[in-house]
């Protein structure tokens, strides 16, 4: 971590979002995405708290640095968590793809959400989506952000395999649903791969997204056009 800089410019969980060495960044919204709300919920709902310098902080940190720079970093050199010319990742035993693939997909959120459901039972269709749409429909359901915590890892490098958890407020709309206020949680395993100076080369994800939709299609059914009212808001746009 860059000691020039102040702790209000610092993060604690993830890598390669100030310093020097970011001086170039192109980033999605023009400056480095601020994190410090999703942190104040991961410290209030984690349920584990990580020995520094332990394997499980490591993990955790990367996995953290990894989702920060595939959905803020626009271009591919900019990506420091990963061996670029050798990357893939994958979502449930699915075809593994190129970061190219991935962007062609939607990317982010889109890219995560894929799913062989028939169109009409998808409840979130990503083949409907782009990157934008997508990363504004769960951003306005999640206000304070959708935090991350590895909750145990079972092998370490060259191939690591742990359980994470994903879990927020659905305090906003989501696709004409009303917000619950409610918890929403996600279990699941993921396998990273990677080379002698921790670069991610391959990463796989194994989760039910029903267990995610479920949660955020619960509430009553919104007059039509209130979830893009919500979605039109500044403050929204801008969140992470």
């Amino acid at each position: 971590m860059d000691s020039s800089l102040t702790d209000q410019q610092q993060d604690k969980y993830r890598s390669y979002l100030h310093g020097e060495g970011e001086k170039n960044t192109n980033w999605k919204l023009g400056a480095p995405p601020n994190y410090d709300t999703v942190n104040k919920l991961f410290e209030e709902g984690r349920t584990k708290i990580w020995p520094p310098a332990s394997l499980e902080e490591k993990v955790q940190n990367l996995v953290k640095t990894w989702e920060m720079e595939m959905f803020n970093k626009i271009s591919f050199p900019d990506y420091k968590s990963v061996k670029l010319q050798n990357f893939t990742v994958s979502v449930n035993g699915t075809k593994p793809l190129s970061l190219e693939e991935s962007r062609k997909l939607g990317g982010g959120y889109n890219s995560f959400m894929q799913t062989t459901l028939p169109e009409n039972l998808r409840g979130y269709n990503p083949a409907q989506e782009t990157e934008h749409s997508s990363h504004l429909a769960f951003t306005t359901a999640f206000p304070r952000g959708f935090a991350l915590e590895v909750s145990q890892v079972y092998s370490g490098p060259p191939t690591i395999v742990f359980k994470f958890r994903h879990w927020g407020y659905m305090e906003g709309p989501f696709k004409g649903h009303a917000p619950t206020g409610e918890l929403v949680q996600l279990y699941g395993i993921s396998i990273f791969e990677v080379d002698d100076e921790m670069k991610i080369l391959k990463v796989e994800f194994f989760f039910d997204r029903g267990e995610l939709l479920g949660g955020l299609m619960k509430g009553e059914k919104l007059a039509s056009g209130t979830d893009q009212a919500a979605l039109s808001c500044p403050f929204l746009r801008n969140t992470g």
